[in-house]
């Protein structure tokens, strides 16, 4: 394993400690403490001061980006970008379906990736050219070739209400389009469960760097193709995103791309 990938399992397993043991003690906390967002927030912050913490103890000089502390000032070719815990919702309400995030980037490019899921163990693991793992086994994205048969995932836009009716016709558009549409509520899990073949494909919009960096690595590394709904292969920054193995990516970009936010301003 490259050594910088080995320090982010490090980091990424720290944090999930964390999520792990606050998770048995939500319905305490709910019930003593009206605010469990207030709750939420504290484990959010403490997986990543120790996320950070790993980091920075071996890569000093590196840049983060993370979802709580937003950027940090030192100039890098190296970057990290973090999301100490994708699908907070989820966690509150002690559904279990979110994840720890961390994707390195040299000079722009996601080269490293880790996704991991405290609840069930699973640990996704990609470095930019030599495929992507699923807890030391090599994962492929499915092989499913029709829409009409692929199991998608999507998220709502929850941050912009005033989209939603946009996003409802897209929405019956896609459920005409496959088998059957998804919404777990954690854009990483979801991108490495598209990387592993437990999901044909993924589309969601309103996206951040943290929800989609490691993810999109993974689904890469594993055969896949990754792009905003205009089927260009530039996501990281413009908050859509479309994922699927080349196939399926070539059948859900023509319904997406009429939705596109790029240049709609």
């Amino acid at each position: 394993m490259h050594p910088m990938l080995n320090i982010a399992v490090k980091a990424a397993r720290r944090a999930g400690q964390i999520i792990n043991r606050a998770s048995l003690d939500l319905e305490l906390v709910q019930v003593s403490k009206k605010q469990h967002n207030d709750f939420v927030t504290e484990v959010d912050k403490a997986s990543e001061a120790a996320i950070i913490d790993t980091l920075k103890t071996a890569y000093p000089d590196h840049a983060i980006l993370a979802e709580e502390s937003g950027r940090s000032d030192n100039e890098s070719e190296y970057q990290w970008i973090v999301d100490p815990l994708d699908g907070t919702t989820n966690f509150i309400h002690g559904f279990q379906y979110y994840c720890v995030s961390i994707a390195l980037t040299h000079k722009g490019i996601v080269t490293q990736a880790v996704v991991y899921d405290p609840t069930r163990n699973d640990l996704f693991t990609a470095s930019r050219g030599r495929g992507a793992f699923l807890n030391d086994r090599r994962i492929r994205v499915g092989r499913r070739d029709r829409l009409a048969d692929a199991l998608i995932g999507t998220g709502f836009p929850f941050r912009e209400k005033d989209s939603l009716e946009r996003y409802t016709d897209l929405f019956a558009d896609m459920t005409r389009a496959c088998a059957g549409l998804r919404r777990p509520g954690a854009a990483a899990l979801d991108l490495a469960n598209v990387a592993a073949g437990r999901m044909d494909g993924f589309f969601e919009q309103g996206l951040s760097p943290w929800d989609v960096a490691a993810g999109a690595l993974l689904v890469t590394e594993s055969g896949g193709l990754i792009g905003n709904y205009t089927g260009d292969s530039d996501y990281l920054h413009v908050g859509e995103v479309v994922a699927g193995n080349p196939k399926l990516y070539a059948q859900m970009v023509p319904i997406l791309s009429k939705y596109t936010r790029i240049n709609a301003a």
